[in-house]
């Protein structure tokens, strides 16, 4: 195997035959993934929209924390993941170093913060602009946010496919908690990092392959639901001036 075209030539045939080394990696990755993404969605969800409608002392500060998290390398996440559950870590008697549950705490630790971050922007916009509405209506603060998420649905959902695409092409931390496992913890990165370092290069471009067209699939949803929510209210304008 000395060119790349025939290395690009196996990937192909991996993909296009559903190999099922390959289709096995690639269900884990996008197993995890978007477990991670739940739950990270259920907890920054709710501490963003928290955010935007409390206030305490420090919340600046709190808010400062929040935006430098999102910048917070994955091979710290992954360290401190491992130490806490290594056998000699707090959660070590739990034994879920090197198993797809460690892999889901790290990622969802990454897109907690960036989940949080974009949901407290999503929600002091609407609040800023409907607030007072929803408040003479008799919401209450968080009966607010929620309403305006709802409100929000394209953005919202935009967040989490943002998430599930951050979590998707990790790295670093699921290499640290996960072990690269074959058959237990080997995701598309990892393997690709992996049979890379080995020399095998067509499963590792197929499994690229496959995570380009993930991670580029997300972003062409994002696009469409974009644009189909700019499609309907052109629409509905039209049918009133009927």
């Amino acid at each position: 195997m000395n060119t790349f075209a025939d290395s690009l030539g196996l990937a192909w045939h991996l993909i296009s035959s559903l190999d099922p080394m390959l289709l096995d990696i690639v269900a884990l990755s996008l197993r995890v993934s978007a477990t991670a993404s739940a739950l990270g969605i259920l907890i920054g969800g709710l501490l963003g929209a928290w955010l935007a409608v409390a206030a305490f002392p420090g919340r600046g500060a709190v808010l400062g924390v929040l935006n430098t998290l999102l910048a917070l390398p994955s091979v710290v996440v992954g360290l401190t993941v491992y130490l806490l559950l290594s056998r000699s870590g707090p959660l070590g008697a739990f034994g879920l170093l090197f198993t797809p549950a460690a892999m889901v705490i790290a990622q969802g630790i990454l897109v907690v913060p960036l989940i949080a971050a974009l949901t407290h922007r999503l929600v002091s916009d609407g609040l800023r602009e409907g607030g007072d509405q929803l408040a003479s209506l008799g919401a209450g603060p968080m009966t607010s946010a929620v309403l305006l998420l709802l409100h929000q649905r394209v953005a919202a959902l935009t967040i989490v496919l943002t998430a599930f695409g951050r979590a998707v092409a990790e790295v670093g931390a699921v290499m640290i908690v996960g072990g690269n496992i074959a058959g237990s913890t080997r995701v598309m990165t990892t393997a690709i990092a992996l049979e890379t370092s080995k020399g095998d290069l067509p499963l590792a471009l197929a499994l690229g392959l496959v995570l380009l067209g993930v991670v580029g699939s997300l972003h062409l949803l994002i696009a469409l639901v974009r644009w189909r929510s700019s499609v309907e209210p052109a629409g509905a304008a039209q049918e009133a001036w009927a």
